[in-house]
């Protein structure tokens, strides 16, 4: 049983691709927050426009999309993320298409991530409450496709040699929302900056509830981990 603790080698750089705005606050801000506090830089690549996570009967897509973009910038910038990509994919269609394979694949040559998380393309459901959003399948799909082999092959892609984006080999992914984690971050120093941070995304949650949601979860992936109150789990892998 792999275990990360706070102060175990941490990456230069990470990329964290995820399908809407609020994905990567709920799966890594705390992993995000602790690696941005002891130096390491962070960049988003958020894949779709979110402009469809509305019950408001008031709200346009279209006015929907904005208010998720600002609420995502205010997010990332409590967590010290040095950067935040918007690829503009329609929320609820996302296809792990060739062409976002390449965007993504542009997004990983031109920030030249140490380690790159990603949502797990594999995890259809949890337990008996969630069925996975089928976005979350598909840019986790394409992110893997990015990073082995598109990234890494000077002759996928070529028009981003065009672009002056030479080829990268991303040594470490970190799959999120998984149910085979085999690496435990120690997130019990930022759990509250995770917390501030999702609070942002005010037209997604719900404030009373959400303090006690995040604690509860973070609890539950630090079972059985010695000297962890909380944890983000991830399934790793070392690319080779």
């Amino acid at each position: 049983m792999a275990t990360v603790q706070n102060n175990d080698t941490r990456p230069a750089r990470a990329l964290v691709v995820v399908a809407h705005p609020d994905d990567a606050e709920f799966s890594v801000a705390g992993t995000v927050a602790l690696w941005a506090r002891q130096g390491t830089d962070v960049f988003y690549v958020i894949c779709t426009d979110g402009s469809r996570g509305s019950s408001d009967p008031n709200i346009t897509p279209q006015q929907l999309a904005q208010i998720r973009v600002q609420e995502q910038l205010e997010a990332a910038s409590v967590l010290g993320v040095k950067d935040v990509v918007f690829l503009g994919y329609t929320d609820g269609l996302l296809e792990p298409t060739i062409a976002l394979r390449r965007d993504i694949t542009r997004m990983i040559r031109k920030y030249r991530p140490d380690a790159l998380f990603c949502q797990d393309p594999t995890q259809r459901w949890h337990g008996r409450e969630y069925i996975n959003h089928p976005d979350h399948l598909a840019a986790g799909e394409a992110a893997l496709a990015a990073v082995y082999p598109a990234a890494r092959d000077r002759l996928a892609f070529p028009e981003l040699l065009v672009e002056g984006l030479e080829p990268h080999k991303v040594p470490e992914v970190y799959l999120m929302g998984t149910e085979q984690p085999d690496r435990w971050i120690d997130i019990s120093p930022t759990i509250d900056l995770k917390t501030r941070a999702l609070l942002k995304h005010r037209s997604q949650v719900n404030p009373e509830s959400l303090e006690r949601r995040i604690r509860d979860w973070g609890r539950r992936a630090a079972e059985n981990q010695d000297g962890m109150e909380y944890a983000e789990a991830f399934k790793y892998f070392q690319i080779r």
